[in-house]
């Protein structure tokens, strides 16, 4: 199956049935009167968020989605039957833009959550409804209006507290494997993750939190290196970003250089999400000689100038995860405390992820801009949007 983050739908809402035009006929009842009836509403088309979906692929192959008209209204005042609304299930962290006036329609963010896209016709109105003591025998009727239609794109983003962000082989699948349930992949050669990993932390009875790991960078992600920054967006709803980086690298490079690199994709793609919390996590420790270890980390420190949280762990061995666990948690608890506490707070930290989003767009859109024209050059007829999909095959242990 494959991993889809995004996907363009047009969703058409129902017309409203037309009135009907009837007067009452029955045998000795030579001059009826109007008795034509309404016709039926246009049904909607809503979005509904369900925690069993985690992926838009569906919306991938059947792009078009149109609710039911309302049926027209008939004689003896029978009113039409109005007509089914349409209830798409998409992911929960599902954000709906529509894509001609580029307004944020909502954002689905827990389960049930319904929204509506569509609002289905009015329905017309029969001749019953103009009669009066001047105009006993009506001929007027009204059409039902046209249902919405609406272009689309819907944009899954996975809700988590914590994102890890690092270089691809930093050891950030490892470490989500050993503080929590989820089980990605992980090898002893250099790869990286496909499709972003959610997992739930329990640090003790009631106190938990979900950390995301998203695929990998590497430096010119921004332009379209290695799996770009698509992924990064991700990372948006998240409280708090865990930097891994890997103390040993197999090939002898600069822990500090890798930083550097990310901070730098990092910035390039959204500078609101490069200044979101960010603690520094010396992975691997355990790849370095123990007499050695506190002055080699040190150095790594010192050379990137860092000034914020710094923790050493071995995500593979377990030590140092659950400490960390714990700093996580107590910060994840304060700032939650302080949204609840301080309106002002927690209206600037909307406001945030809201430029957030804002910046990931226009970088997201500006790379597919950049591939289009790169593959028109080349004079690829082929291309499509799908060509940017990571197929992802499961295959029995």
């Amino acid at each position: 199956m494959k991993f889809v983050d995004e996907a363009t739908i047009i969703v058409e809402a129902g017309k409203g049935g037309h009135g009907c035009l009837s007067f009452r006929r029955e045998k000795y009842v030579p001059k009826g009167g109007p008795d034509g009836g309404d016709g039926g509403d246009g049904g909607s088309v809503y979005l509904e968020a369900e925690e069993s979906l985690n992926t838009l692929i569906d919306y991938r192959f059947q792009r078009k989605h149109k609710a039911r008209n309302g049926e027209p209204g008939s004689g003896r005042n029978c009113t039409g039957n109005k007509g089914e609304d349409l209830v798409l299930p998409v992911p929960v962290g599902t954000t709906v833009v529509d894509m001609d006036t580029h307004e944020v329609l909502g954002d689905l963010t827990h389960a049930g959550q319904r929204l509506k896209v569509a609002q289905g016709g009015f329905h017309g109105l029969g001749n019953t409804r103009f009669k009066s003591s001047v105009n006993r025998a009506p001929r007027q009727t009204t059409k039902g209006s046209e249902g919405e239609l609406r272009n689309l794109r819907l944009e899954l983003k996975v809700l988590a507290d914590v994102g890890l962000l690092g270089m691809p082989n930093a050891g950030k699948s490892t470490f989500i494997r050993s503080v929590s349930a989820a089980r990605p992949k992980v090898a002893d050669y250099p790869f990286t993750t496909l499709v972003p990993n959610l997992g739930v932390v329990s640090v003790q009875a009631h106190q938990s939190f979900v950390i995301a790991d998203i695929p990998g960078l590497i430096e010119g992600a921004a332009e379209g290196a290695g799996l770009g920054i698509r992924f990064l967006k991700h990372l948006v709803r998240t409280r708090l970003l865990l930097h891994l980086v890997d103390v040993a690298p197999y090939d002898g490079s600069s822990p500090a250089d890798a930083v550097r690199a990310i901070e730098h994709e990092l910035e390039k793609f959204s500078e609101t999400l490069a200044n979101r919390p960010r603690w520094l996590v010396l992975n691997k420790v355990d790849m370095v000689a123990e007499e050695d270890r506190e002055a080699h980390c040190q150095a790594i420190v010192d050379e990137l100038g860092w000034q914020g949280p710094v923790f050493w762990i071995s995500a593979l061995s377990g030590e140092g995860t659950k400490s960390l666990a714990q700093a996580v948690m107590r910060w994840i608890e304060e700032q939650a405390e302080e949204e609840a506490q301080n309106p002002e707070f927690a209206e600037r930290e909307a406001q945030r992820r809201r430029q957030m989003d804002d910046e990931a767009r226009a970088r997201i859109e500006a790379e597919r801009q950049a591939r289009r024209a790169a593959r028109e050059e080349d004079d690829d007829d082929d291309f499509d949007d799908d060509d940017y999909d990571v197929e992802v095959v499961y295959a029995p242990e």
